[in-house]
């Protein structure tokens, strides 16, 4: 589990819930106890969640939700301090389901965690992808400029001269080139 990934997951849930405190579950949400929490929990995955909130609730509680054990949930107070305190700021909780509880309640999204984790590789990724088409454009660039700048001063005659001479330089030194300068005498240069 990347910590810098886990550490981005808690802040963003912590500013949701400062966003969703002030909102339609303020009487919950505001000032959380552990019974305040525990009640809201138990609202939420009564209308309804998906199978993955189904998951953090198994993971954290040890049983599966079920509408007729209100009974037995409400002896799970004690499960809510690390929320409670996580919420106001207090703790900095290593338990990754009551995290994911804390997601769930302030209706966080992506949630939970691995979901999270893996939008946050995708988007490293595309950061990466798009870092190197950026190089790769860079350097395109830079060698259309070269070219055309050579281009450009091919044409006016800045390079000519000196292609020439290289030119007219190589033939006098080639085989080739001297039999064809000098097609009635060959003149060879050996060094030795």
């Amino acid at each position: 589990m990347n910590n810098n990934t886990l550490d981005r997951y808690k802040k963003a849930i912590r500013k949701k819930y400062e966003i969703e405190k002030e909102g339609e579950y303020f009487d919950y949400l505001y000032s959380p106890s552990r019974g305040k929490l525990r009640d809201f929990c138990w609202l939420i995955f009564e209308n309804g969640v998906t199978q993955d909130d189904l998951n953090v609730f198994r993971n954290l509680f040890s049983i599966d939700f079920d509408y007729t054990k209100k009974k037995k949930f409400k002896d799970q107070k004690d499960k809510f301090r690390p929320i409670e305190t996580f919420l106001k700021g207090e703790t900095d909780p290593s338990n990754i389901d009551a995290i994911n509880l804390a997601a769930i309640m302030v209706d966080f999204q992506p949630r939970p965690f691995k979901n999270f984790n893996k939008v946050c590789r995708m988007e490293d990724a595309i950061q990466v992808e798009n870092s190197y088409s950026a190089k790769a454009v860079v350097e395109a660039e830079k060698k259309i400029r070269k070219r055309a700048a050579f281009a450009e001063n091919e044409k006016s005659g800045e390079y000519s001269g000196k292609k020439r001479l290289f030119s007219n330089f190589a033939t006098l030194f080639s085989k080739r080139g001297d039999q064809k300068s000098y097609p009635e005498k060959t003149i060879r240069f050996s060094s030795g």
